[in-house]
């Protein structure tokens, strides 16, 4: 059973993430903790200075964590993106898509599980953050999509 994932090269980041509030109003925190309802542009000028994301899904069906991740990667954050709390081995490929690369999920997950999941589909059908070409772009490959 995984308790922590993580699919990033080399050693996952080890500092405790405070509030997106505390890290504004400080200068030397490197890891911060997104909360739901908060807004994740509210880093962007701070990019540089952040080694871990840590983005909180209270429960399965709140959505607003992948929308942090990839406002965080579309504007060039590099250091690690994890999903932590109510994560489900069922989520890990959309949250891995959105760029999420670690996970810290509240029940730990079945290695197996998550192993099926990740090779469940060789193609996908939506642009994302994680470069893989979407089945449609591969049927028209004589068109640019960017």
């Amino acid at each position: 059973m995984a308790d922590f994932l993580s699919f990033r090269d080399g050693d996952a980041a080890q500092e405790p993430a405070v509030t997106v509030e505390a890290f504004t109003g400080q200068s030397n925190a490197t890891a911060v903790r997104i909360e739901p309802g908060e807004d994740a542009r509210d880093l962007l000028p701070h990019l540089d200075r952040l080694s871990l994301v840590e983005v909180n899904f209270p429960a399965y069906g709140d959505g607003r964590g992948y929308s942090a991740a990839r406002i965080l990667r579309e504007s060039g954050y590099a250091g690690e993106l994890r999903a932590v709390g109510d994560v489900l081995v069922d989520q890990i490929v959309a949250m891995r898509r959105c760029g999420f690369d670690s996970f810290h999920p509240a029940k730990p997950l079945d290695d197996a599980a998550v192993e099926r999941a990740l090779n469940r589909y060789d193609d996908v059908y939506q642009k994302t953050i994680d470069g893989r070409q979407p089945v449609w772009a591969k049927r028209h490959p004589e068109k640019i999509y960017g």
